[in-house]
């Protein structure tokens, strides 16, 4: 077998399964497992898929950076953050984490509710700015680019002063077994850290992101209450995930 056909049945493998176990695989193809572990390094080298101990998870695809995602999934991202909104109680502190997904739910607050949000997401704070009777803390920092949220020293320290009711926690991979991650080591600590100054944790999570994985890890499926997620999606994709903890919430 060519490399470039061992290469395209490990992706199909990966796709239709969820994962890959390198030994089973190696065993089936009749190859030794170094072989394949190598071409795992390769594909992962190449953001096709994110290797984990023993094997490989699919790579999330929802790596995009903030313009990019402003544009992709607009209206099943409203579905969610309508959803979410839905959740938010009267004289709640709320920490709202930063991506495109919680704009939209920014945005659907009712006018009517009172409320704190706290966030270091500049866009969420603007988009509250117009908001009657929320009051929005904004939190501040070194500017995370690619995220558009304030990260760094200053900002965990504000952080850890504040206890919310609710954290609504962006994700760019929500797995089964490897949890809720995304692809930048300082940005997954700080969402880890506010899940533990938060009494429940929401992850609104558009299709892309379901069954995928990125290289770092936020907290385990279990630490999260509920998953937002898109209707009509099928039972084999929703099962894993509820089997792991959380409920399952179709918008």
């Amino acid at each position: 077998m060519l490399t470039s056909e061992r290469k395209a049945l490990i992706l199909e493998t990966v796709r239709r399964d969820g994962r890959l176990v390198a030994k089973e695989f190696s065993r089936q193809l009749g190859l030794s497992e170094d072989t394949i572990r190598r071409d795992l390094r390769e594909m992962a080298g190449e953001g096709l898929l994110q290797r984990v101990h023993g094997g490989a998870l699919p790579a999330s695809p929802a790596t995009a950076d903030y313009g990019v995602r402003q544009t992709i999934e607009t209206d099943a991202k409203a579905r969610l953050g309508a959803a979410a909104a839905r959740l938010v109680r009267p004289g709640q502190v709320v920490f709202l984490d930063g991506g495109t997904t919680n704009v939209q739910l920014a945005r659907q607050l009712p006018p009517d509710l009172e409320a704190t949000v706290v966030t270091h997401s500049p866009s969420v704070a603007v988009e509250l700015a117009r908001h009657p009777r929320i009051e929005v803390e904004l939190i501040g920092g070194r500017l995370f680019k690619h995220s558009v949220v304030a990260m760094g020293a200053a900002c965990v320290e504000t952080l850890g002063r504040i206890r919310a009711d609710l954290f609504v926690m962006g994700a760019t991979g929500v797995h089964a077994q490897a949890g809720a991650s995304t692809g930048q080591a300082e940005e997954a600590a700080l969402k880890r850290f506010i899940v533990r100054q938060s009494a429940e944790t929401i992850v609104l999570a558009t299709r892309d992101k379901l069954g995928a994985a990125s290289p770092f890890g936020i907290v385990l499926l279990a630490e999260i209450s509920s998953i937002i997620v898109e209707r009509d999606l099928p039972d084999l994709l929703l099962a894993p995930l509820r089997k792991a903890g959380p409920e399952i919430v179709v918008a």
